[in-house]
C-alpha cells in the first residue's frame, strides 16, 4: 500500500512513444528489456574499448551492431549502492542504499518496502520480470528481497559477500534455499555463473512470447578469480610473469566472502572475461531462436571499476585505460563504466556516443519505452533521444556522487569539468580538485586555481545536491 501511495503525484511518460517505437501499443508489442551487468569491469577490460592482451568478440559485436557510450557512469564506486541507484533513478545523494553495510549472517542492508524500483513499474504495466546472478540490496525475506522489490523470479546470490565465491554452498530461488551439496566442504561441482545462467536462459523460454524484463547482474569478473577448466586452458601461460595470490582456502571465511588462492590470477581474470562473454553471446542467441531480436533492447555495462582483490591485476591489464582510479575511488576510473546498447532496425549500427549519462537515467529511458510513470523526484534524465539517433536528447547539468566509506568523498561532473574532494570527515570543507575532462581525461592536472568561479559553484552543488543519510552519513 506505501509503494501504491507513493505513486500519486507522478509524471507521466506519455506512452505514445512505443506507437512511435513499436507500431503499436499493445502488450506483445512492446520491448524486452535485457539489463546484463558485469561486476567490477572496467572501462578497458572489452577490446571494444581498448583491451589488448584478451579479446570479447560478443559484447564487441553488440558494439558493432549497437550503439557504444563513451561517457557513461555506473551509480556509485562499490556494488549495492550503485544497483540502488539503478533501480530507484537516483543519485547517491538521495538513493536509499549508499554503501555495502552488511547485515549478518547474510545479505545487505535493505531497500524499504515503500521504494519504488524499475521492476516493479514494468510489473504495472505488464512486464514479467526477473533477475538471476547477484542482487545485494536486501537480506532474505527482508523488503529488500528481490521478489519484494517488483521481481517475479530470482536465482543466484542475495548477499554479495557470498556473491564473492565461485563455488557457493547455496543458491536462492525466490525464497527458497537452494544448497548445492556437490560444493560441500572443499568440492567445486557446481560454478556459480553457469548455474545462474541456466536458470536466465530458462527465463527466456518461458517468457518468449510476451514482454519480459531480465536483470542479469553476472558476478563476473569480481573478487575471487576462480574459472572453470575449460577455460582456464584457453589462457594459461599467455599472461606473463603470472601472478600468485595466496587467499583463504579454509576456515570460517571460506566459501563465505573469503577470497580463494589463485597461482595463475592473470590467466584465470582473463577466463572468467572469457565466460562473461561467451555468456552474453547465448543470450543473444536465444533472441535470435526466438525470433525476437527486433524487439528486445539489450544493455550491457559494468557496476563500476576494476578491483583490486583476490589477485586481480587492473595495471597489468591496463583495466581503466587512461583513467584514473579503480573501484572506491571517485575518480574517472571508479565511476566511467563501459556501456553497449543494441536493438536491432531500432539503434543503428556501429554508433558511438558521447552523451554523458549514468545509471539513474535507466529507470526514465525504460519509462519512455514502456510507457510506465516516473516518480517526480527521480534524478535520471531519459537517453532513448541518443539511443534512436534523434537530436532532442536533454542534457545533465550535473551528475553527482557520494561515498561514505574512506573518510567521506563526493564527485561531480558538470559537462567537461570533474569535481572531486575526499576526507570529509576530516574536514567537511575540504578542498575541490577541478579537472578538464576534455583535455585531460586521466585527471592528472588539477585546474582548481585557475578556475574559482567554477570551484564556487561545485561546493555550492556538493551542498545541494544531496539529502541528509542517518544509515550512510557523509560526514
Amino acid at each position: 500500500m506505501q509503494k501504491k501511495l507513493k505513486r500519486l503525484g507522478v509524471v507521466f511518460i506519455a506512452s505514445l512513444c512505443i506507437l512511435t517505437v513499436n507500431g503499436e501499443s499493445n502488450k506483445r508489442n512492446k520491448p524486452n528489456i535485457i539489463y546484463i551487468l558485469a561486476d567490477d569491469l572496467g572501462y578497458g577490460d572489452l577490446s571494444c574499448y581498448g583491451q589488448q592482451k584478451f579479446s570479447t568478440p560478443n559484447i564487441d559485436k553488440l558494439a558493432s551492431e549497437g550503439m557504444l557510450f563513451t561517457q557513461h557512469y555506473s551509480g556509485s564506486t562499490v556494488c549495492a549502492p550503485s544497483r540502488s541507484a539503478l533501480m530507484t533513478g537516483l543519485h547517491t545523494g538521495h538513493t536509499p542504499i549508499r554503501g555495502n553495510k552488511e547485515i549478518q549472517p547474510e545479505g545487505q542492508a535493505p531497500l524499504a518496502g515503500s521504494v519504488v524500483t524499475i521492476a516493479e513499474l514494468l510489473k504495472d504495466v505488464g512486464y514479467t520480470t526477473g533477475a538471476f546472478g547477484k542482487w545485494g540490496l536486501g537480506f532474505p525475506g527482508s523488503e529488500g528481497d528481490p521478489n519484494k522489490q517488483g521481481f517475479d523470479e530470482f536465482y543466484g546470490y542475495n548477499c554479495q559477500r557470498i556473491g564473492h565465491n565461485y563455488y557457493p554452498y547455496h543458491m536462492w530461488s525466490n525464497q527458497e534455499k537452494i544448497l548445492l551439496k556437490e560444493n560441500d566442504g572443499h568440492n567445486e561441482g557446481t560454478y556459480g555463473p553457469d548455474d545462474i545462467h541456466e536458470k536466465a536462459l530458462k527465463f527466456l523460454d518461458d517468457n518468449k512470447d510476451n514482454p519480459f524484463f531480465m536483470y542479469y547482474p553476472s558476478i563476473i569478473p569480481h573478487a575471487e578469480l576462480f574459472a572453470t577448466e575449460k577455460y582456464m586452458k584457453k589462457h594459461r601461460g599467455k599472461y606473463l610473469p603470472e601472478k600468485n595470490y595466496k587467499g583463504i582456502d579454509d576456515g570460517p571465511y571460506y566459501k563465505l566472502g573469503g577470497y580463494g588462492s589463485q597461482p595463475e590470477a592473470h590467466a584465470a581474470f582473463a577466463a572468467l572475461i572469457n565466460i562473461l562473454d561467451d555468456h552474453v553471446g547465448e543470450i543473444i542467441e536465444k533472441l535470435y531462436e526466438y525470433g525476437i531480436e527486433d524487439n528486445t533492447l539489450v544493455i550491457f555495462t559494468s557496476d563500476n571499476g576494476p578491483h583490486l582483490e583476490g589477485g586481480a591485476d587492473p595495471d597489468f591489464f591496463d583495466s581503466n585505460g587512461l583513467l584514473k582510479g579503480y573501484k572506491r575511488d571517485l575518480y574517472e576510473g571508479g565511476i566511467r563504466v563501459p556501456m553497449i546498447a543494441w536493438w536491432p532496425g531500432k539503434i543503428k549500427s556501429a554508433q558511438v556516443a558521447d552523451h554523458i549519462s549514468a545509471f539513474w537515467d535507466v529507470m526514465p529511458t525504460i519509462a519512455e519505452l514502456a510507457g510506465f510513470e516516473v516518480p517526480q523526484n527521480i534524478d535520471g534524465i531519459s537517453f532513448l533521444s541518443t539511443l534512436l539517433g534523434y537530436n532532442d536528447q536533454i542534457q545533465h547539468e550535473y551528475l553527482y556522487w557520494e561515498f561514505n566509506p574512506m573518510g567521506g568523498r563526493q564527485a561531480l561532473r558538470m559537462g567537461k569539468w570533474k569535481a572531486v574532494r575526499y576526507n570529509l570527515r576530516e574536514n567537511n570543507n575540504a578542498p575541490i580538485e577541478l579537472y578538464n575532462l576534455e583535455e585531460d581525461p586521466g585527471e592528472q592536472v588539477n585546474v582548481a586555481s585557475k578556475f574559482p568561479e567554477l570551484v564556487v559553484k561545485a561546493k555550492k552543488i556538493f551542498q545541494q545536491a544531496r539529502s541528509e543519510s542517518k544509515e550512510f552519513p557523509l560526514f
